[in-house]
């Protein structure tokens, strides 16, 4: 394994920009998103795919007048984020760092933060993650119910294989999150309006009780899956 960056990847010298790229087409697998971006326009005003090249970026400024790149992995000195940082200074682009993860259950100021940052970026916007699928998918059920009305049974739409988005792994829970909230709503008692999603986020929501839910059912469906095989 190579050595872990510390700081960031200097791109001002040739060698450095060197490296950045192959952190980029190899270390990042950016050599399988050449061709293939997983683009998606899901509003007017938003798109969502995979990791962007410094070229794609440019690409994304000209053609479709992006203003606001929101990177869902977070800053890292590697070189895959340097040289998206780059291209987005060159081309105009405002880039946004708002980290998600796939494999976890989000907590309540990630789900308020999200919302404030759909209500005060610039559009048109997209927003990526490594492969556009999970990350980028928990944001666009959450852009889409936020900013574009949607409830979370429509929206939860934006999960789905057509974003290579796959239920059946630890992803799944994504899925179960949402799927928690409809339940909950769904039981409220007839004459009671139910909870609005951000008042489940803001009340009986327990973060660490539906991811606990999630992987006892998940594990439990691995195992059996197992003896079927078997079988």
């Amino acid at each position: 394994m190579g050595k872990k960056l510390k700081e960031p990847r200097d791109i001002s010298t040739p060698e450095g920009r060197k490296l950045a790229n192959k952190d980029l087409m190899w270390g990042d697998h950016g050599f399988l998103r050449l061709r293939f971006r997983n683009l998606h326009k899901i509003s007017d005003e938003m798109y969502r795919g995979n990791q962007p090249s410094p070229k794609q970026i440019a690409a994304y400024a000209s053609e479709q007048g992006i203003k606001t790149i929101i990177n869902l992995r977070g800053a890292s000195p590697k070189g895959y984020y340097v040289l998206e940082k780059e291209a987005c200074e060159q081309n105009g682009i405002e880039l946004v760092d708002f980290q998600m993860f796939s494999r976890d259950t989000p907590t309540r100021e990630k789900i308020h933060g999200a919302k404030e940052l759909f209500d005060k970026i610039k559009y048109p916007a997209f927003m990526h993650c490594k492969s556009g699928a999970d990350r980028a998918g928990i944001m666009s059920v959450l852009y889409m119910h936020f900013r574009q009305g949607l409830s979370i049974e429509d929206a939860i739409e934006q999960l789905s294989f057509k974003y290579l988005h796959v239920k059946e792994g630890k992803t799944g829970m994504l899925d179960f999150f949402f799927q928690k909230y409809i339940d909950f709503a769904q039981a409220t008692p007839e004459g009671e309006t139910p909870l609005t999603f951000l008042e489940w986020i803001d009340g009986p929501y327990d973060r660490e009780a539906v991811k606990a839910e999630f992987l006892a059912t998940w594990k439990a469906k691995m195992v059996l899956d197992r003896i079927l095989r078997r079988e």
